[in-house]
């Protein structure tokens, strides 16, 4: 039995919110695949409970006159990885949230759901940060624009203010314009498991293939929240294609994390995938964009 107090249904977006100011520590439900099971653990035994599961205002993806993708926070990670514009333009994120949990929990989870629960280990959220990607916060007083990049204050809190719902995920033209990208995940089983550590590179390369012209690179689970390795990708810029660079970024991306040991791993050997990783998605991601690593 799932165990809280009321269920209140909207019928809008602004019904929703206005539910919201009117009960404050009302929860808001999307696919439940997280906060059920934390009902029924008893963490949240007794909330409240807004249902914006079937606000169809929510959900889908386009492509907007300026070239950016916007992602509605509803749209289940199935429908991320099959949706064509993410094929075509974004294939690297439908990558990524294929990876999470199983079949039934794709086709009922939600990548709002995935980036509001905070968690290090979010399987969009690497990908989404090395992607530039802006959050739509709605309230009944207006909307605020905020770089993802900012949302995350600590492990399980994002910045999202009393009466605010996340209602869109936008990644403008030039972050995925011309850019190549691959995911890694590793965890300790092949399927159906959290990442030990997650890595999200897209790299954007010069017009003769030879330089990389533009590196991004971002971790899960190697520090309190997901991470861009700002440094790694600063000293990418310009560098030619070779051995030296992977081990440039490799190096560099352990500089900008600070991973912790847990009962999955040790800080020791996540250091050691965060180096590895980076090698394995930097080479994938040039060699997507065309290039080739020279000896």
């Amino acid at each position: 039995m799932y165990n809280f107090k009321n269920l209140y249904e909207p019928t809008s977006v602004e019904d929703a919110l206005r539910l919201k100011k009117e009960h404050p520590q009302a929860l808001f439900l999307a696919g439940g695949s997280d906060i059920l099971i934390k009902i029924r653990e008893g963490k949240l035994a007794g909330c409240d409970l807004i249902n914006i599961y079937n606000l169809d205002a929510l959900r889908g993806i386009c492509l907007e006159e300026d070239g950016t993708i916007l992602i509605r926070p509803l749209t289940s990670f199935t429908d991320v990885t099959m949706h064509p514009i993410i094929k075509a333009h974004l294939p690297v994120l439908g990558d990524a949230v294929d990876q999470v949990g199983g079949p039934q929990i794709r086709n009922i989870g939600t990548i709002g759901g995935n980036i509001c629960n905070g968690v290090t280990s979010a399987d969009s959220a690497s990908t989404l940060k090395a992607y530039d990607a802006v959050l739509e916060l709605s309230s009944l007083e207006g909307t605020r624009i905020l770089p993802y990049a900012q949302f995350n204050l600590g492990p399980g809190k994002v910045d999202l203010k009393a009466g605010e719902l996340l209602t869109g995920i936008r990644i403008p033209k030039d972050s995925y314009d011309r850019t190549f990208g691959e995911y890694i995940k590793y965890a300790m089983r092949r399927a159906m498991d959290i990442a030990t550590l997650g890595c999200s590179v897209n790299v954007r390369l010069t017009q003769d293939k030879q330089k990389i012209e533009r590196l991004r690179i971002a971790f899960g689970v190697a520090a309190p929240t997901p991470i861009r390795a700002t440094t790694a990708e600063t000293q990418a810029t310009g560098h030619p294609l070779d051995e030296a660079l992977l081990e440039l970024v490799a190096q560099a991306a352990s500089s900008d994390v600070n991973p912790r040991t847990s009962w999955r791993a040790s800080k020791e050997f996540r250091m050691q995938l965060v180096k590895e990783l980076a090698r394995r998605a930097t080479k994938t991601a040039i060699e997507r964009a065309g290039g080739t690593i020279n000896g």
